[in-house]
């Protein structure tokens, strides 16, 4: 298989996601990213309660 393929060149590999991890830990401090963490889940939390209640309305509208 041809490493170079469409699908494999838009994947980070591991170096890139400890390059990346390394630089929010030096922004944000080791301290910040639970609570980042924790904002960032209410707020898919939120999302995903919408969207279901988003489509319950449709779906009685129909």
């Amino acid at each position: 298989m041809n490493p170079y393929t469409p699908l494999a060149m838009g994947m980070p590999g591991v170096q890139e996601l400890l390059v990346v991890l390394v630089i929010v830990i030096l922004l944000f401090g080791a301290k910040k990213i639970p609570d980042l963490a924790r904002g960032m889940g209410r707020g898919l939390g939120e999302f995903k309660k919408g969207k279901i209640e988003g489509e319950s309305t449709e779906k009685e509208d129909n």
